[in-house]
């Protein structure tokens, strides 16, 4: 069932695993994901960036969403991934999304938190979770690329004073797309922001990250991990899998490849965040 991701994250938090949170591209993906939470018991989170629901729109992606998650009783989510437009977010709400994030990370810290708090004052009443993220991830996403710039914990202690944020992004050394070396994460960063603000906290750029280093941002109050990266390329080394074969022309034979792929690639994340046999059945 589609639900707000709220609940879940809060429930991982205080038992100290998390839940992992899948960008999904089309339909197979979608279907893909919630094959691997209903294989693994698992609560999940489905996410789509801007240039996803450009390409797809809200309305259809929730659509598909729904009709899946509405066949298992596990809690799933949909969440809008950096958007950093109030007006896109508001489409996503009135579409079915039933959690979104305001990236305000490249403003200054006083302009991400009004526009943060207007966010919130959408989204709050309707029951929608909102994510917002302080200090920038590395790496290229959605075609802009950044440098890293860490999290201050002084900057997360005022800014979730301040807005009362349900879910917040830190900064401590992940980037988005594949690394070309082992990242260097600042645990000791995440573990005073986590003890401080007491509020489940989000590690972007999950692909490629070493398994123990993940384990430890969860032992350290992550809640949320997101991978988008990896599913990617598993989706699209399946196609070409089938594809190898010139004669091969129906596309449920190659999608259906890239649907399996990303269950398999799922269900790894699920078991490696902790998150395997936690489903919320009601």
């Amino acid at each position: 069932m589609l639900v707000s991701s709220l609940g879940m994250l809060q429930k991982a938090r205080k038992e100290g695993y998390a839940i992992p949170a899948f960008n999904a591209e089309n339909m197979e993906m979608v279907q893909g994901i919630i094959a691997a939470a209903v294989k693994c018991n698992s609560p999940v989170i489905i996410q789509t960036t801007m240039p996803t629901v450009k390409y797809i729109s809200p309305e259809l992606m929730t659509a598909m969403v729904k009709a899946e998650a509405g066949k298992t009783p596990l809690s799933i989510a949909l969440h809008l991934d950096h958007c950093d437009d109030i007006s896109s977010i508001k489409t996503a709400i009135d579409a079915g999304y039933t959690s979104v994030m305001f990236d305000g990370s490249k403003l200054p810290l006083s302009e991400n938190i009004d526009l943060t708090k207007k966010v919130i004052n959408m989204a709050g009443p309707l029951g929608i979770t909102v994510e917002a993220e302080l200090g920038t991830i590395g790496g290229k996403e959605d075609n802009v690329s950044s440098q890293i710039q860490y999290t201050k914990t002084e900057d997360a202690v005022f800014f979730s004073d301040k807005t009362s944020v349900d879910i917040l992004a830190v900064a401590i050394g992940t980037a988005h797309g594949f690394y070309k070396g082992e990242p260097i994460l600042d645990f000791e960063r995440l573990r005073e922001i986590s003890d401080k603000i007491g509020i489940p906290l989000v590690l972007h750029g999950g692909s490629g990250v070493p398994d123990e280093k993940i384990k430890k941002a969860i032992s350290l109050g992550i809640s949320k991990v997101n991978f988008a990266t990896e599913l990617r390329a598993a989706a699209t080394f399946g196609v070409r899998e089938i594809l190898a074969d010139k004669d091969i022309i129906d596309p449920k034979k190659y999608m259906g490849k890239a649907r399996e792929n990303v269950t398999n690639l799922c269900t790894k994340k699920i078991k490696l965040c902790g998150s395997y046999g936690k489903g919320e059945i009601k």
